[in-house]
């Protein structure tokens, strides 16, 4: 079993489980997905298996509901009564958006102008009231003037042992799922998934080795791990906006440092190529930050997997479709 004794913020494995009881009632247990067939056998050889935890099919359309669920459950009556509020480009938002419909909650959900206009409209179909802005840095300014002129509870994206006990259920159904891995790849925005996902598969698979994958443009974990401390990033510069968190925070940082053997990183080009492949070999249309593990697996981990059993996770997929056909065409 995993030992978490230099990691003391981790979240146990016993309270990942109860978790995963507490938000059974709201969230869908996805599939797993072998990659089969000659395409898979020229990139990568016979004897590399390839298994794609489907959490694009969760409800809210990506694994942020399991995050999201987690912190709003613990809210007190007069905490519901106030609301919720967060920020996010959109993945984070329809979570959030979710859950509190799930709940009984109001929500209030900054974000960027730029977000895809099928993740705005799926919050305003949920009932929650956005408020727009130029930009992400600006996004987290006016939720905390939400939080702190409203009393709105803040739900963090990425952020906090809530965050990961949730992200971790995931890790947990996906071990269980397929034995004997000897690697899996996790897409990093702001580390939430890494920390939880990565500590909740060591558990229960101790000797597989979890790898992340962030987009160059969007690089502020790989950046935290080589300094040994959070940092930030000027700018987001990649097609991935699901995985444009512009600052590492120290809590998913500490769990990344501890869980993962390194991060590697993808260009938008072979983001691209990942979303065409996934399409036409698995049948998913996902979103950039969905491609993101398949990318690393037939990019910077190529050669060093080759041969090995190796889990990837389908993280999400809003997007619309003129969107998803234009990122194709570029």
């Amino acid at each position: 079993m995993y030992n978490s004794q230099n990691s003391p913020l981790a979240p146990s494995l016993d309270e990942m489980e109860q978790a995963s009881k507490a938000i059974a009632p709201y969230i869908t247990n996805t599939p797993v997905s072998q990659w089969l067939g000659p395409a898979k056998d020229e990139l990568l050889g016979p004897k590399t298996e390839v298994f794609v935890k489907l959490e694009l099919l969760q409800r809210g359309g990506s694994f942020k509901a399991r995050g999201a669920l987690i912190n709003m459950l613990t809210l007190t009556d007069e905490q519901k009564r106030r609301g919720v509020t967060a920020v996010s480009a959109g993945n984070h938002a329809i979570a959030v958006s979710f859950a509190a419909k799930m709940l009984g909650t109001p929500a209030k959900v900054v974000m960027p102008r730029s977000a895809n206009s099928f993740r705005i409209n799926r919050c305003e179909e949920l009932g929650t009231e956005l408020v727009l802005v130029d930009n992400v840095g600006q996004a987290f300014e006016e939720a905390e003037r939400i939080q702190n002129e409203e009393g709105r509870i803040f739900i963090h994206p990425f952020e906090g042992r809530g965050v990961a006990t949730g992200t971790g259920t995931l890790g947990l159904e996906f071990a269980r799922q397929v034995a004997g891995l000897d690697a899996v790849i996790i897409p990093i925005g702001g580390g939430g998934l890494a920390a939880g996902m990565a500590t909740a598969i060591k558990y229960l698979q101790p000797s597989c080795n979890i790898y992340g994958v962030e987009p160059t443009g969007a690089d502020s974990m790989s950046r935290s791990l080589d300094s040994g401390t959070p940092e930030k990033i000027d700018a987001v510069r990649t097609i991935a906006d699901s995985l444009g968190a512009p600052f590492a925070m120290p809590y998913s940082f500490a769990l990344v440092q501890k869980a993962l053997e390194r991060i590697v990183l993808v260009e938008d080009h072979q983001l691209r190529s990942s979303m065409k492949l996934m399409f036409e070999e698995l049948k998913l249309a996902v979103e950039p930050a969905g491609a993101a593990s398949m990318a690393a697996l037939l990019g910077p981990l190529k050669e060093e997997l080759q041969g090995k059993r190796i889990g990837l996770i389908a993280c999400g997929s809003n997007i619309d479709l003129a969107s998803f056909y234009r990122l194709l065409r570029l």
